[in-house]
């Protein structure tokens, strides 16, 4: 037991000045683009999905949280949203920079995330959205940040220092987790429970992603990087997590079974995304 604390300390130490440079440098784009980058989505149109899918693809305070703000107002569309949704990274890029997971494996992977993304809020628009009812007035986004812990109001440095400590937490516990179960009963038979198993694993994966915070990017990310998750499952759970952007919407969106139909969406394109990119023996 001893041994396994000090390899999670340890695993998780080595990665604080590199998650910190990360987040210093998004919290920079945050506050020199944010503005623009929202008012660009609002404007976006018939193109949403296209706009939608790689401006979410660039991790920053609240961006899921204020699609689904917009989206509750009708002032953008479902597909639109849901390309948001798809693409976001979420945790996942810090992540994969401070393990230094390499430029090509990142760049494929956001790549991934971003076509999906218009693909798949292009279909959306053409054969779902017509079913939902058009503009309404516009719910309040004003203090967005600060409503879902984005810290957005204490500077760059203390706000990039708040997230690095957020998820070295993260990291701690999810690390210490999966060192006591390779412990006890191997990485091997941890691998060959979702790795080998079509479909059971993007399944899996896909109902981590569902969490609403960073936790789930966090977990997913790490359990790839250990070779216990497989390409496909990978997939599936970083296009399903959303962020905080599913707590929004069922917040400011006072429709239940439409809010459902969404997650349900969001999540089926996830899932059936993973598979294919399982199928198709697709690596990153």
């Amino acid at each position: 037991m001893l041994d396994i604390i000090l390899d999670t300390l340890l695993d998780s130490v080595r990665l604080l000045p590199f998650l910190f440079l990360s987040y210093l440098a998004m919290e920079y784009l945050e506050h020199k683009a944010g503005e623009r980058m929202q008012s660009t989505i609002r404007k976006s149109g018939k193109c949403g999905p296209v706009i939608g899918s790689i401006l979410g693809a660039f991790p920053q305070c609240g961006f899921s949280a204020a699609a689904s703000n917009l989206y509750a107002g009708r002032i953008i569309t479902l597909g639109t949203l849901l390309s948001i949704y798809l693409s976001t990274s979420d945790e996942m890029l810090p992540i994969l920079i401070s393990e230094n997971a390499g430029l090509s494996m990142i760049l494929k992977l956001l790549g991934t995330k971003i076509v999906i993304g218009m693909i798949a809020g292009f279909l959306i628009d053409a054969v779902v959205n017509r079913f939902f009812i058009k503009k309404e007035r516009e719910p309040e986004i004003e203090h967005l940040c600060e409503q879902h812990n984005c810290h957005c109001d204490e500077g760059i440095m203390k706000s990039a220092l708040h997230h690095t400590l957020e998820i070295f937490i993260y990291l701690l516990i999810v690390s210490f987790i999966l060192n006591i179960l390779i412990a006890i009963i191997g990485e091997d038979f941890l691998a060959n429970l979702v790795q080998n198993r079509l479909i059971v694993g993007e399944v899996l994966a896909g109902i981590v992603g569902l969490i609403p915070n960073c936790a789930a990017s966090v977990i997913i990310t790490q359990l790839y990087l250990k070779g216990i998750l497989g390409a496909g499952a990978m997939v599936s759970g970083l296009l399903v997590g959303a962020g905080v952007g599913i707590l929004v919407l069922l917040r400011v969106n006072d429709r239940p079974k439409e809010n459902a139909g969404i997650i349900f969406l969001l999540y089926t394109v996830g899932v059936t995304a993973g598979i294919v990119v399982e199928l198709l023996g697709i690596t990153f």
